[in-house]
């Protein structure tokens, strides 16, 4: 890979624009006010072993976690929670709570949602991923830090958004596709992790701003290949509306599979 970016925050000229996306917030936020604001009730559970292979790629587009940067340190949620993809990236705090497998003292967790825990309509009861329910199925390591004996299975947990704190370097952009269709994976976001929108400005375009579609999860793309070889400048909007535009992230003659680290953060 080879990073290569420079960033800067909006300039003079656009402070209106970036004023306006903090006056959104409330509606772009993918969480209501309570999940930041106080611990709310949920169940969680585990999924795959203490080696966490079976949580990578997932719904959210992320591939190598552990390359990645967000470790074992994930989630996958449950529909309600999921908002079809719009909490990827989110983080969380768990911590056990009316359960004899609490830990006397445990401390609760911080973890990132990088996938879906999908519906289950097959059965009759104990669907924990089903709407309306609030169910965190973590990766092995997280839940044993939950719990004293993970054969317990299903527990009962509270959880309450934060800030994802522990990011480094600046957000991350890994280009995907093929020369028809191009699409970008934005990760390693700081701040509230989530993001709301992504906006593109090709090196051939005439600095023109153009406003990307989120195809699932966190990958966003323009639908069409034109920006196929062409230095890329991104403005991406996170969940609480704070925005960071992010100039000449990805240099001219990028291949797709590469990422690039853009030198701004949240």
């Amino acid at each position: 890979m080879d990073p290569s970016s420079s960033s800067s925050r909006f300039p003079a000229a656009a402070a209106v624009v970036a004023a306006a996306l903090l006056l959104l917030l409330p509606a772009l936020s993918s969480a209501g006010d309570d999940d930041w604001q106080q611990w709310q009730a949920a169940h969680a559970t585990f999924y795959g072993d203490e080696s966490g292979a079976d949580t990578m790629q997932g719904a959210c587009g992320y591939g190598d976690l552990l390359q990645q940067g967000y470790g074992l340190e994930t989630t996958a949620l449950s529909v309600a929670l999921f908002n079809e993809g719009w909490s990827c990236g989110g983080c969380y705090e768990i911590r056990c709570q009316g359960s004899t497998f609490c830990p006397r003292g445990g401390a609760p967790v911080t973890v990132t949602a990088t996938n879906l825990c999908p519906a289950n309509y097959s059965k009759p009861n104990e669907n924990w991923c089903n709407p309306p329910l609030r169910h965190f199925d973590l990766s092995k390591p997280m839940f044993l830090r939950l719990v004293t004996d993970f054969h317990v299975g299903i527990i009962p947990v509270e959880y309450r958004r934060v800030a994802c704190a522990n990011k480094r370097g600046g957000v991350r952009f890994e280009m995907k596709g093929n020369r028809w269709w191009v699409a970008v994976l934005v990760f390693n976001v700081a701040g509230a992790g989530d993001v709301k929108a992504v906006a593109a400005k090709g090196s051939r375009d005439g600095g023109q701003w153009v406003d990307l579609s989120r195809s699932w999860g966190q990958v966003w793309t323009n639908g069409d290949g034109r920006s196929v070889g062409e230095g890329l400048s991104f403005r991406v909007v996170a969940g609480d509306g704070r925005a960071v535009v992010l100039d000449d992230a990805v240099p001219p003659g990028w291949a797709f599979g590469q990422s690039f680290e853009g030198r701004g953060q949240f």
